[in-house]
């Protein structure tokens, strides 16, 4: 009788929490209920206006800007007499768009990057010369992602990118935008936007590719420029770049796609894949993506780019830059 009474007492109480939690059906509702307003998202929304994102800068070296100091037209730049397949201006797509943040001084910066598939659904692939300032425990300083920007608008919404979520690998920083111009790519763990949707599930998402090699047709290449109402989009392909220039060492995909200027840094070249888009590289590496806006480059997708990947989705703790040790004082 004891046990039977206990058992009567435990459906009892079972009972009562599915009456209070307004029975089975509720609490299924409860589960798929839709997320809540990201007030991080909503601040950011706020000041990201249309004219703060229009007067947005380039970050880091401006691509497009002619031959830099350790270039010369033998090392960068179209070939005699190479076709320039022509870019035009589009509304965008939603896997592409551009992150927009705060420098130091307050000035704002704009990069390109896309959505790349991942568990988490929250993930943004761009140049690591365009994040590498925002890794570690480095300031945020407004730094969000909005998808298919055009025309001022976010039809989307803002996505923030969450503290100690840019993934930069460690050799870009140990060995620098030139000499490290091999890894010159980064990812960005997004939290959701102003409704509380997570990126992925408002835009959906690309396939990341790694050990594809350096030959791709056709290749949609689509790009930020810094200040311009639409981005770009060029169709053209991708052939292997061998370095002769000392400063910048290694292999590069080569795209050759007129008008890519500064802002376009970190914009992902895409391929059809059977499910979608794929992306093979991001505007970057060679000379942090080239001196003229008629050819670009991307670091090479390997085995460095599908362990940075891993690291992101495991929320492993981020890399940085090696701290220095303070110079001793002089004696005296």
């Amino acid at each position: 009788m004891v046990r039977r009474t206990g058992l009567l007492r435990h459906a009892a109480l079972c009972a009562a929490a599915v009456l209070l939690s307004g029975g089975p059906a509720a609490a299924a509702a409860a589960k798929s209920a839709p997320p809540g307003p990201d007030p991080v998202a909503a601040r950011l929304d706020a000041y990201w206006t249309p004219a703060r994102m229009a007067a947005a800068l380039p970050a880091g070296p401006v691509k497009g800007a002619g031959a830099g100091a350790t270039a010369s037209p033998s090392v960068d730049g179209p070939r005699p007499g190479e076709y320039i397949p022509p870019s035009r201006s589009f509304t965008g797509i939603p896997q592409a768009g551009t992150f927009f943040w705060t420098d130091a001084q307050g000035t704002g910066r704009t990069c390109s990057g896309s959505v790349v598939r991942s568990p988490g659904r929250d993930l943004v692939l761009s140049a690591g010369h365009c994040l590498k300032g925002y890794s570690g425990t480095a300031p945020r300083r407004r730094l969000a992602f909005v998808p298919q920007y055009h025309d001022g608008l976010k039809p989307f919404g803002i996505f923030p990118v969450v503290t100690n979520g840019v993934y930069v690998p460690q050799q870009y920083y140990d060995l620098g935008e030139h000499a490290g111009a091999g890894y010159d790519f980064a990812f960005a763990v997004t939290g959701p936007n102003e409704d509380g949707t997570a990126l992925q599930d408002a835009v959906g998402g690309v396939r990341l590719l790694t050990g594809t090699g350096y030959l791709h047709a056709p290749v949609r290449m689509i790009g930020y420029p810094a200040g311009a109402a639409e981005p770009l989009e060029c169709w053209s392909w991708t052939t292997a770049w061998v370095s002769d220039d000392p400063a910048d060492p290694g292999t590069f995909p080569r795209i050759a796609c007129d008008a890519f200027v500064g802002g376009t840094s970190g914009g992902p070249m895409l391929v059809p894949w059977f499910d979608g888009w794929a992306v093979v590289g991001v505007i970057g590496g060679y000379h942090t993506g080239g001196n003229t806006s008629q050819i670009s480059y991307s670091a090479y997708f390997g085995t460095a780019t599908r362990a940075l990947y891993r690291a992101a989705v495991a929320g492993a703790p981020p890399a940085g830059p090696t701290p220095t040790e303070p110079r001793a004082k002089d004696q005296g």
